[in-house]
């Protein structure tokens, strides 16, 4: 079958590799539909996460049509359309049992990897690197689904490929991004980073009650999305957001603060963004947590900062006195995708939102190389990109 590869830093290939095989009970193999770049690729692609290997397949965000099942899976059957999360979850662990699926204690054969990195092992994920199982990604023409009784969920008739694809990553990120700031009548929540996920937390931060949302960014395309959602917009390299926040909420911070930015933050956003970048360059540091930072500074006392941009590694000048002196909740996971399906799903059939408003450019698998330079490098007024095998 064809599928984009990685084989090193900016090097996405489209290759021909093998079919993938039935290997458990429980698996099924789906024919791909509909996969997408996701931006957490973009730090695969920028070399930033470990344990990726020269022709890994790349990609979390797929659906498609159930072409085999295994012998112990009788909840799918051939001809099922469904979305799969980005999480593998066995659903029987202790975490799967408690709706912790992005925590299962099976998925993961690499697990003894990366508990030496983060002291014990989340759920393993397709296309993410031999720290979370090694597995072969979506970004391909078919993908074999491990658990596959326990991850995907079948698509209702009358529903588009686009409509429901991104139930398999950023609908369910950006939701519970919005879903942990316990938000009340009234409220306001400021969005760092407004690519697709940040989108989707504007979108679900409205949807869950917030009165005022502040979407924060510096790339036009992605501001007047957030503006079209109703959202206050503040651009970070022209004017200070924290001065700006303070302005907006008479002094007293937003009640709270998502950062779905995470480790890659703009380098030239201000000075320690500037010092992050020279320490990560100088092997001195890991990550770039200046939207983190900014974030603490910008909540009211009492307030969340709920955090779903991705880190990987360690982070330092952490304003920890802040957040401890002001009384600050901080709530962060990689998705437990699965506890979100069957709410968002009905959210899409019920007209409430429909995600596929964040796609800007469409391709094939023979696309995709060029079309991970385009949405890296933000050209073409690039957001999201869908691939279609």
């Amino acid at each position: 079958m064809r599928a984009l590869t990685w084989h090193g830093k900016h090097d996405i290939r489209c290759d021909s590799v093998p079919d993938p095989q039935i290997q458990d009970g429980r698996d099924a193999i789906i024919k791909v539909t509909a996969c997408a770049i996701c931006g957490s690729d973009l730090h695969l692609y920028d070399g930033v996460m470990p344990e990726m290997h020269s022709g890994d397949v790349m990609g979390h965000e797929t659906m498609g049509e159930v072409v085999e099942v295994g012998k112990d899976n009788t909840k799918l059957k051939v001809g099922d359309r469904v979305v799969v999360p980005f999480t593998i979850a066995c659903g029987e662990c202790f975490f799967c049992k408690r709706g912790f699926y992005s925590g299962c204690e099976r998925s993961n054969p690499d697990r003894a990897k990366v508990t030496k990195l983060w002291g014990n092992s989340p759920a393993g994920l397709f296309g993410y690197s031999h720290l979370l199982g090694g597995y072969a990604g979506g970004q391909a023409e078919y993908l074999r689904v491990p658990y596959a009784d326990v991850g995907p969920i079948k698509v209702p008739a009358g529903l588009s490929d686009e409509q429901v694809l991104f139930l398999s990553d950023i609908f369910p990120t950006g939701y519970m991004a919005a879903d942990f700031c316990n938000i009340q009548t009234g409220d306001t929540i400021a969005i760092w980073g407004c690519g697709p996920v940040g989108q989707m937390a504007i979108r679900s931060a409205f949807l869950l009650g917030a009165e005022r949302v502040i979407a924060i960014d510096a790339v036009p395309e992605r501001m007047a999305l957030a503006e079209a959602a109703g959202a206050v917009i503040l651009d970070f390299m022209d004017k200070d957001v924290y001065d700006q926040i303070m302005q907006l909420t008479d002094g007293r911070g937003a009640d709270a603060c998502i950062d779905a930015v995470g480790t890659e933050a703009e380098a030239a956003a201000s000075w320690d963004s500037r010092l992050d970048r020279i320490k990560v360059a100088m092997f001195m540091g890991t990550d770039r947590p200046h939207v983190l930072r900014q974030a603490i500074q910008c909540c009211r006392n009492f307030g969340t900062v709920s955090i779903v941009g991705v880190y990987g590694g360690f982070l330092d000048k952490i304003p920890m006195g802040s957040a401890i002196n002001r009384g600050l909740t901080f709530k962060m996971a990689q998705t437990p995708v699965q506890h979100y399906l069957p709410i968002l799903m009905e959210r899409i059939e019920n007209g409430d939102i429909d995600p596929s408003f964040v796609i800007t450019h469409r391709g094939t698998l023979e696309d995709g190389p060029a079309l991970y330079k385009t949405f890296r490098d933000k050209q073409d007024g690039c957001i999201k990109v869908v691939l279609k095998p």
